[in-house]
């Protein structure tokens, strides 16, 4: 049984330029020499095996937000951490349960199958109205169509979606961890908190007055039913959907352009088998998850794999690495869109499964069958990948690519009957 004497080699850091810019080059390292160990702060786990026991065990919590109360209130700091710990994704049992229960009943796969239409046709209004020639599929594309299908569903104008990229830059960035100057990183975070909050607050008072048939108005109206939805969890929540809802769809859809474009050969064969989209997705997310990691706190003593966890200790939960584990994945650095059961953990696993995952993999094949359909020239340029600033949050800040000026013309559309979600 190991315990807290295993430390990583010296110059090993997964809190680095170096790692945010290849996270998989560290990968390989702690699956051969190191797969598991104690930082100095928290444990690091990055085998599959004991990545998924992680993300399954009760005794592990995602209450992990605790900052002392003395610096909390000598910091100011109180409205962030306040909202955080009221996120479903910061809550156990029975909380959790209550908050999830409420927010998946837009996230059936009756609901989500509906938004299919909706999400195709602005899939080809953003490819035809790209720049002659050019489109950068971050900024023109991968980041816009997340933010328009959550604000719709939400009820809130999708005419305000600059609005809404600045608000959740910061708070992505504290959730995710940045190499930037902590304190302000912080202070930015804690006001996009305050002015979302009141913007959602806002927006839940019109909902009580004037219902409408969005997911807003069911949260805002569970709170005043009695659901024990106090405003507090109504606000945090309201915030996590918009935020969670497109940060991460975003990356899969950048990432999963990249890794198609920087592998000419399965790119090709998806072009060849636009059947194959399904289990295509499935293995781009595994390939470059858009979530690399998330963290727990132990409720009492444990053991995971080998490895010794005290209660009060803190445990990294390694997703980008447990999804390249070699003794899970034959040649796990190799992308194979055909590779069977990709029991990837880029939705997490156990309790917290990603409650929006089905409309993320609709939005990722749609966007992704499309674009190589109706940009069957689509290239890299030679500019350098611009990564953002997210230990946590895997995802380009721009990815511009050139094209045919004739492929983006609108054809017929295919129905949806080879897609798989």
């Amino acid at each position: 049984m190991t315990d807290t004497h295993i430390h990583p080699p010296e110059g090993f850091s997964l809190w680095s330029r170096e790692f945010i810019d290849d996270p998989y080059a560290m990968y390989r390292r702690m699956h051969a020499e190191l797969p598991g160990f104690w930082d100095g702060g928290s444990w690091v786990l990055a085998r599959y095996a004991d990545v998924q026991a992680a993300l399954r065990d009760p005794r592990l919590s995602s209450e992990r937000i605790d900052p002392d109360p003395a610096w909390l209130e000598q910091s100011g700091l109180e409205p962030l951490y306040s909202a955080h710990q009221h996120m479903m994704l910061f809550t156990d049992p029975p909380d959790h349960t209550r908050l999830r229960g409420l927010v998946n009943k837009a996230f059936t796969p009756r609901a989500v199958e509906q938004m299919c239409t909706t999400i195709q046709q602005l899939v080809d209004d953003m490819i035809t109205t790209a720049d002659n020639g050019r489109i950068d599929l971050i900024n023109d594309f991968a980041y816009p169509l997340p933010v328009t299908v959550i604000a719709s569903m939400l009820g809130v104008p999708v005419d305000q979606r600059e609005q809404f990229k600045r608000w959740s830059e910061p708070i992505a960035a504290f959730i995710g961890g940045t190499t930037g100057p902590e304190e302000q990183m912080m202070a930015e975070a804690q006001q996009a908190v305050i002015e979302l909050g009141a913007y959602f607050r806002d927006m839940a008072a019109r909902r009580r007055r004037e219902p409408q048939d969005d997911l807003l108005t069911a949260m805002a109206l569970a709170e005043e039913q009695g659901d024990r939805l106090s405003t507090d969890e109504l606000t945090a929540n309201l915030i996590l959907l918009l935020v969670a809802g497109h940060e991460t769809t975003t990356n899969l859809i950048g990432n999963g352009m990249l890794a198609l474009l920087q592998n000419p050969d399965q790119l090709a064969l998806l072009r060849e088998r636009p059947d194959l989209i399904g289990n295509a997705v499935e293995e781009l997310l595994r390939f470059d998850s858009p979530v690399q990691g998330t963290s727990r706190k132990a409720k009492q003593d444990l053991t995971i794999g080998p490895y010794a966890i005290k209660a009060g200790q803190h445990v990294q939960v390694m997703i980008g690495a447990a999804n390249h584990d070699p003794l899970q994945y034959n040649d796990p650095d190799r992308l194979d869109i055909t590779r069977n059961d990709v029991r990837h953990l880029s939705f997490a696993h156990g309790p917290h499964f990603c409650v929006g995952a089905p409309l993320a993999r609709l939005e990722g094949q749609i966007a992704i069958s499309t674009l190589i359909r109706r940009l069957p020239n689509l290239a890299l340029t030679d500019e350098p990948l611009d990564w953002r600033d997210n230990f946590t949050l895997r995802g380009l800040r721009r990815l511009p690519r050139t094209f045919d000026s004739a492929d983006h013309r609108l054809p017929d559309r295919p129905g949806a009957a080879n897609r798989q979600h």
